[in-house]
């Protein structure tokens, strides 16, 4: 079985929250002001439990599924994706106080898809993340590198999709007024 996301229909909250991130998305460029995108996420720390094969002409490092837990850091990621930038910060701890105050514009439940944020996690997993790490100081290294990279590269989210679009590709999702 595949687990999906599914939106509420008919929501008129859920179409507020959704049109209002989606208008702030089409703010221009203000320096002073800028859109900043935020999500948080845990890393599990772990180890091998047996040792890895090497890489060798023709074949990738293999590593064993087993695994020993180390214990978590989280991941807090900001991305500012007009400028094309980006900031990780690997913590220990996961509390209010590791968050600035910031006008707050809510994704809306089940809408991940909307927080660019969350689509730069999912390229830190992918590219950097998605294997054992034993070390927060590992992880930490490993994310200020990928994000030295992502930064200097001037690696921007081409966010294309409207309010007008969802209008019409989700228009199942918006209520209807019946006579």
């Amino acid at each position: 079985m595949k687990g999906w996301v599914i939106p509420p229909e008919q929501s008129s909250d859920f179409v507020a929250h959704m049109e209002r991130v989606l208008d702030v998305y089409r703010r221009p460029y203000d320096k002073s002001n800028p859109v900043v995108c935020m999500d948080e996420f845990p890393k599990q720390l772990t180890g091998d439990a047996r040792e890895s094969l090497p890489m060798k002409p023709g074949a990738d490092k293999r590593e064993d599924y087993e695994y020993v837990r180390l214990g978590m850091v989280n991941i807090f990621m900001a991305n500012e994706p007009l400028a094309g930038n980006r900031m990780v910060e690997v913590t220990k701890t996961k509390k209010k106080e590791d968050w600035a105050r910031f006008e707050f514009v809510f994704t809306p439940k089940h809408e991940s898809w909307l927080n660019m944020a969350e689509i730069e996690s999912h390229v830190l997993n992918g590219q950097c993340l998605n294997r054992h790490i034993a070390t927060m100081d590992k992880v930490k290294s490993e994310v200020e590198a990928w994000q030295d990279c992502r930064n200097n590269r001037d690696a921007k989210i081409n966010w294309q999709f409207t309010k007008e679009d969802a209008r019409i590709k989700l228009r199942r999702l918006y209520p209807t007024i019946e006579t």
